[in-house]
């Protein structure tokens, strides 16, 4: 059994000075003072703040040459520390085995470490004794600082670390009567970490990928649409400088799902829209979906480029580096073509435009006959709509369908997605998560047959590019392994498609979403 030693973490009011309560407590303990000490750190974390959400804090430190990643669980433990490299980011590779990978790795995934903010810390470091002048309680207060945000730097809030000690409970828990009933002190609301990111203007929950629009549901359906338009690009400009930088593949990916959702929003909502001006925004936000795109299908094949290996024998391994390093010399190319086209004059054209179109008057409502229309309705209809084409579509697909049937279905699938994701807060819970669930079952199962295929064709199509490569005659012999391996694992999802389709346009279901949905 591990016994737990009591921690806590306080914020001081406002107009209370450290050095203040230092000498109040000392009125009241035994206190002995350690040496002041200061250090200088860089907040990391991933740009959607997984760490943050886990209660992890990681700081780089640096001095005498060394850098130092520093894991701290909030739980008042000692922290996990590892030698860390010079890296602009910190992707799981970059990470110096032992425990802080270990604890980093599953948290961040494909994302990167990013420095979010520089903090100055002047620590000071108290114990209180008893009697016998035993160390019964460790204190730590800290006054933070944001540095690099202004001419000067913002401070932050003082806080105080409280840490019992192993066998005397007594003691924490009278200082912490005496620090939150006479001192006035609560429990820290907010992790330093967060108020550094806030400091430099940042949103402390990181990068958003929900839309974060409160809808009602007799809200006008052209001014609730364009709410949730503007909220996606926002969106779609708060990734464009991480795809550009190319910290990590989720940057590329998050944006690209934006304009997927807003191309969405424009066609089942397009009765909001004077058509002219629609037609030409739906087709920017094409071009922007096709520009990306080859960079995107590079990225998944090198994520899961592990995975596939896991169904070549061990022994084979070796002989595909040179298809490894081929797809990374493709997808260094697709992604100078992409950083051309995002700084380039047609983008910036294209987006500009689609700006003013967001915030620009949309005409007369005679031309745009559900604009004024209850967003409930008009959402409401066309998620009863597109689940019912859906059924249809679905319901005719047979062992003699090609592909592009499925594939088909999976994008009517994306549409139906979002329009839940984006307008299902309209209706219950209780109605609208399960059918999520259900039809993200379907989408994984078409995705899967989707992706397969395009990998399979792509690793096709390297053969005349491996042919006259160091080792490449030996790589195309395994190759058609990996290419066995996909195509087997695309009939694989095509033979549980009858069962997560049956799930999804059950009967149950469909009386489900024509009550639910219906007007």
């Amino acid at each position: 059994m591990t016994l737990e030693v009591p921690t806590h973490t306080f914020a001081l009011p406002d107009g209370v000075d450290p050095a203040a309560l230092v000498s109040f407590l000392a009125t009241r303990f035994d206190v002995v003072s350690e040496p002041p000490s200061s250090v200088t750190y860089t907040v990391l974390d991933t740009a959607d703040r997984r760490l943050g959400a886990e209660g992890l804090d990681l700081a780089l430190e640096t001095g005498r040459g060394e850098a130092t990643l520093a894991l701290r669980d909030g739980a008042g433990s000692p922290p996990a520390t590892g030698r860390a490299g010079r890296h602009r980011r910190w992707l799981a590779r970059d990470l110096p085995a032992g425990p802080v990978r270990d604890r980093l790795v599953p948290v961040i995934e494909m994302r990167a470490l990013l420095p979010l903010a520089r903090v100055q810390a002047d620590v000071q470091t108290l114990r209180v004794r008893n009697r016998d002048a035993k160390t019964v309680v460790r204190l730590r207060l800290t006054t933070h600082a944001a540095l690099d945000v202004g001419p000067e730097p913002v401070p932050l809030t003082p806080r105080l670390e409280v840490q019992g000690v192993l066998g005397y409970p007594r003691p924490v828990a009278r200082l912490v009567t005496v620090l939150t009933t006479e001192a006035g002190m609560v429990e820290a609301p907010a992790s330093t970490a967060d108020e550094a990111v806030a400091a430099t203007g940042a949103d402390p929950g990181g990068i958003r990928t929900k839309v974060r629009v409160a809808l009602a549901p007799d809200d006008r359906t052209d001014k609730a649409a364009r709410r949730v338009l503007r909220d996606l690009a926002g969106m779609v400009e708060a990734n464009l400088p991480g795809t550009l930088a190319d910290h990590d593949t989720e940057f590329l990916h998050d944006l690209r799902v934006a304009v997927r959702r807003s191309r969405s929003v424009l066609r089942e909502l397009k009765g909001a829209f004077p058509p002219d001006e629609l037609a030409r925004q739906r087709d920017a936000l094409k071009w922007i979906q096709a520009i990306t795109g080859p960079t995107r299908d590079l990225d998944v094949q090198l994520l899961e480029w592990d995975g596939l290996l896991a169904g070549v024998p061990a022994d084979r391994h070796a002989a595909l580096a040179p298809v490894r390093t081929l797809l990374a010399r493709h997808r260094a190319a697709a992604l100078r073509a992409l950083k051309r086209e995002l700084r380039g004059p047609g983008y910036r054209d294209a987006w500009a435009a689609y700006r003013t179109f967001l915030k620009a008057k949309l005409g007369p409502v005679d031309e745009r006959p559900d604009a004024v229309r209850p967003i409930a309705d008009v959402a409401g209809e066309r998620i009863r709509k597109v689940h019912a084409r859906m059924v249809e579509m679905g319901t005719a697909i047979d062992e003699s369908s090609p592909p592009d049937d499925l594939h088909d279905l999976r994008k009517r699938g994306k549409e139906l997605r979002y329009l839940l994701e984006l307008f299902g807060g309209l209706w219950p819970d209780d109605v609208v998560k399960p059918m999520v669930r259900s039809l993200k079952g379907l989408q994984d199962v078409l995705g899967t047959h989707q992706d397969r295929e395009v990998q399979a064709d792509h690793l096709r199509q390297l053969a005349d590019d491996l042919a006259g490569q160091v080792g490449g005659p030996e790589a195309l012999l395994v190759l058609g392994v990996l290419v066995d391996r996909l195509e087997a694992e695309q009939h694989d999802a095509r033979s549980h498609f009858a069962e997560r389709f049956a799930d999804f346009a059950s009967g149950k279901q469909q009386k489900l979403v024509a009550r639910t949905f219906g007007s």
